[in-house]
């Protein structure tokens, strides 16, 4: 039987300033959140404008209403309101860097801007721990990235709930 997400809550969030006004459609947090789905989880979605406080305040918010899993898209690059980064550090208790590494990793030869991405991954704190990963904002790095965290969460919230390695 292949590892899944049955019952666990997942929360995909669009970071961008544009989606969030309604000038852009959302194209990259319905790739994340199909994938999950496929796997059994029970997914929120939402979209927010760019910058480090909205990105914590969402963060935040989802873990407290019961998100095991949060997943960013967007606001990971250089440009000035590109924040998802430090918003999301500021919930990290412990951080799960080869995470973040294969996820800049798997499209590089493809797409050499995807070495650009400062996106992070980690552990929120407290008795029921999160995994919070970024993404870049782009279609390709959506379903790349589904295929990397298919194949990693459900390990990782079993031993995330103390389950042997």
């Amino acid at each position: 039987m292949s590892p899944t997400l049955a019952g666990v809550v997942v929360a995909v969030v669009t970071v961008s300033d544009r989606s969030s006004r309604g000038k852009r459609a959302d194209a990259s947090g319905p790739v994340l959140a199909d994938a999950l789905r496929e796997l059994g989880a029970s997914v929120v979605t939402s979209v927010v404008p760019d910058g480090a406080d909205e990105v914590e305040r969402v963060i935040r918010a989802a873990v407290a209403e019961g998100a095991r899993v949060v997943v960013t898209t967007g606001g990971t690059g250089v440009g000035p309101r590109d924040l998802t980064p430090e918003g999301t550090s500021r919930v990290l208790a412990r951080s799960l860097p080869g995470l973040a590494e294969r996820l800049r990793a798997v499209d590089a030869d493809a797409v050499p801007g995807a070495v650009l991405s400062r996106g992070v991954a980690g552990l929120t704190g407290g008795d029921h721990p999160a995994i919070v990963v970024n993404v870049a904002g782009s279609t390709g790095a959506a379903r790349s990235a589904a295929a990397v965290l298919s194949a990693v969460l459900p390990h990782a919230l079993a031993q995330l709930d103390g389950e042997d390695h």
